[in-house]
């Protein structure tokens, strides 16, 4: 199975368990297994799904959250007037206040995925639920002039990838053949409710362990490692891989697991 080159790109912003420092273990493991379509059910800011250097001929992208799924369509469709509706936005506590305060639901899209971009470049450490204002010692968050290089190269990545906007349970059912290479991203167990009521619950974990247990392509799961998640999943193969958390006063050195339906390739070893 061929995989087409790219270059790998940061995502449009930060986000809570974005993965930046396992992406490059995530993607080793994900570019030695052979797959045709690529879906990612729980897809955030495309931690990811961005920083992938060789990609298959279909790719699949989806979010529950619909503030994602209409930032990423119209990236997809109208970057041009996604860059004009934020060229008089500046780096302010004033403004993320009065957009933060502003519905969703009362804007067009362009407005919607203007607004929802704006505040997670702003917020602290990507947190969406009670976002608050992050302000940086060092640098500037948001300078469109710079940005507008990034946003033209997020258009240019996004062409030709199907978004899709479903329950994750869906994507398995329209997307699931032997040929799928599936990475879930899930809220970690006991913080579901970090992305908002009614997301993803406790049992959404069993349902999600059975689906990948049932699946005809390859699973790749990255989750907390809590006895409850081994045994929700048990009968899969794990690996433990060592992470650090950096949100909180102090960083923390901690574990995680992967978790396939099929046994997981063993990891490459650097070259120096």
């Amino acid at each position: 199975m061929s995989f087409r080159i790219i270059s790998p790109l940061s995502p449009p912003a930060a986000w809570l368990g974005g993965k930046l420092l396992l992406s490059e273990r995530i993607i080793a493991l994900m570019e030695a297994i052979p797959h045709r379509t690529y879906v990612e059910p729980f897809l955030g800011m495309g931690g990811i799904f961005f920083r992938r250097s060789k990609i298959p001929n279909l790719e699949v992208i989806n979010d529950i959250n619909q503030d994602i799924i209409t930032l990423f369509r119209v990236l997809q469709h109208h970057p041009a007037e996604f860059v004009r509706s934020l060229r008089y936005c500046v780096n302010s506590r004033v403004l993320f206040q009065q957009l933060k305060s502003l519905s969703p639901d009362a804007l067009t899209d362009i407005q919607r995925a203007a607004r929802f971009y704006y505040l997670q470049r702003n917020c602290f450490s990507g947190r969406m639920k009670n976002a608050s204002y992050g302000a940086d010692k060092t640098r500037s968050r948001f300078n469109i002039r710079k940005l507008r290089i990034h946003l033209e190269k997020l258009h240019e990545r996004l062409a030709g990838v199907v978004i899709e906007g479903l329950p994750y349970q869906s994507l398995f059912e329209h997307y699931d053949t032997p040929d799928t290479l599936f990475y879930c991203d899930p809220p970690y167990y006991d913080c579901e409710t970090d992305y908002g009521p009614g997301v993803f619950g406790k049992n959404d974990f069993s349902i999600l362990a059975e689906a990948m247990r049932h699946a005809k392509g390859t699973c790749l799961l990255s989750i907390n490692d809590v006895p409850e998640i081994r045994e929700i999943f048990s009968g899969l193969f794990m690996r433990e891989v060592e992470t650090t958390y950096t949100v909180g006063p102090q960083p923390k050195r901690v574990c995680e697991l992967l978790i396939s339906n099929q046994e997981l390739p063993e990891p490459q070893p650097m070259l120096l």
